[in-house]
């Protein structure tokens, strides 16, 4: 019995010796896997990380390709806008000879009243433009003087006006807007 004791104790220690080293092969292979499991964790992670930090990247050239192109496009309505005042501003300052000419024409006396009557008609059409494309006469006589929108060719002595005052209007100015288009050429009073 002691022979067969010992037979199945071999048995029971080979078959624990076999078990053993299946469960450490079993053993290896999960920590290969884990390993494996993890070392593939690390690779998404630091592909996850890299996709993110391109992301950012494309993100901030975005953010500023979309402002450069706000200012772009404010930039160049500005400029356009500007483009157009300036412009107008001077085909304007080339009318304002014509319009001194008509006003000092409409001033002398006319024998055919037919003719004056077509002369002040078209004087007025000529008003209405200028009225639309915003452009106002500076009104000067009386008022102070203002190196800004006054040019002072003279200065005159015993006036009617306070001192420092426009007291004669040699050549009407205009504005265009808050634009001044052209100084008004005036006389100012001196105590």
């Amino acid at each position: 019995m002691t022979e067969q004791i010992n037979k199945e104790a071999e048995e029971i220690l080979e078959n624990t010796e076999n078990d053993m080293e299946t469960a450490a092969q079993e053993i290896s292979e999960e920590t290969t896997d884990e390993d494996d499991a993890v070392s593939e964790y690390n690779d998404v992670a630091a592909q996850i990380a890299d996709l993110e930090e391109k992301l950012e990247e494309a993100n901030e050239k975005y953010v500023r390709l979309f402002a450069e192109y706000d200012n772009y496009r404010k930039r160049t309505a500005r400029e356009k806008t500007d483009t157009f005042a300036n412009a107008s501003a001077k085909c304007i300052e080339n009318l304002l000879p014509v319009v001194d000419s008509y006003e000092r024409s409409l001033e002398f006396e006319c024998s055919d009243e037919n003719f004056k009557n077509g002369m002040v008609m078209i004087f007025n059409q000529l008003k209405e433009f200028m009225a639309k494309m915003n452009v106002a006469e500076i009104e000067s006589l009386g008022a102070e003087f203002d190196p800004n929108f006054h040019n002072a060719i003279q200065q005159m002595t015993d006036t009617d006006y306070a001192d420092n005052h426009v007291c004669a209007v040699f050549q009407k100015g205009y504005m265009m807007g808050d634009k001044l288009i052209r100084p008004a050429m005036v006389a100012v009073a001196k105590d």
